[in-house]
């Protein structure tokens, strides 16, 4: 009887073990974004996916992990670009909301700076193709360009131009952004891929990536942390080849 004890007790302990170890590691993947990236990813989340209650959760944290209001505002501003602008604008009065909320309770957030005057000399087409072409890897070409070319003018133009050309956000933080923003939306996995792909042209990790699964799985839904993870691996494994 003892020596069944003693098979069953030690079957307990390599369980909870187990599941410490895991729970570890999701803590660690979580961590290897920092606390004010984490609030980039879940406030893009929460603008794209239009649950109001949980972006005000949202930018009460992305506040209070240090992200300045500038930099929270440019992110409702880019969202605009890739979840329509009313997301974009509810997102922006939902953030008015919490300002006026925490302004009442005496909490002072800190504005942070503004964007630097764009470079004088190029054009926002210039500018953006420039960029574009940065983020990318390659100049951008595409059937779809040629056969919309307005809808080419506005990318380059407006899109990396105007507002990727801000440098209140770099470009990781406004790829994370991207990123967490369709990965919460249905119907865009051709967009989703391009811009892991491009997180990864701009310098974000493997690990960084998942971690930013991790985070819209505990926030958002294993729903929408499945597929970016499906797609995730299908762009690594076409990098790898």
């Amino acid at each position: 009887m003892n020596n069944k004890i003693a098979v069953i007790l030690a079957g307990i302990f390599l369980s909870l073990l187990n599941f410490t170890s895991i729970s570890q590691a999701q803590t660690t993947n979580i961590q290897d974004l920092s606390a004010k990236q984490q609030g980039i990813v879940t406030i893009a989340a929460f603008t794209a996916n239009g649950n109001l209650e949980k972006l005000k959760t949202a930018l009460n944290e992305g506040l209070d992990a240090g992200l300045t209001v500038n930099e929270i505002k440019e992110v409702l501003v880019q969202m605009y670009a890739y979840t329509g602008f009313p997301r974009s604008l509810n997102g922006i009065s939902t953030f008015m909301t919490v300002m006026e909320e925490r302004e009442g309770k005496g909490i002072k957030d800190e504005l942070g700076r503004e964007a630097n005057p764009l470079p004088a000399g190029k054009s926002s087409i210039e500018r953006g193709t420039e960029i574009q072409t940065q983020l990318v890897g390659a100049p951008y070409k595409s059937q779809l360009t040629f056969f919309a070319p307005q809808i080419d003018q506005f990318l380059k133009g407006h899109l990396f131009g105007d507002i990727f050309g801000r440098d209140i956000l770099d470009f990781q933080s406004r790829e994370l952004a991207t990123i967490s923003a369709l990965s919460s939306m249905e119907g865009v996995n051709s967009q989703l891929q391009s811009h892991f792909n491009v997180g990864f042209n701009v310098g974000l990790t493997e690990m960084q990536m998942r971690s930013l699964i991790s985070v819209l799985e505990a926030n958002v839904g294993k729903k929408e942390a499945d597929n970016a993870t499906a797609v995730l691996n299908k762009v690594i494994s076409s990098r790898a080849r």
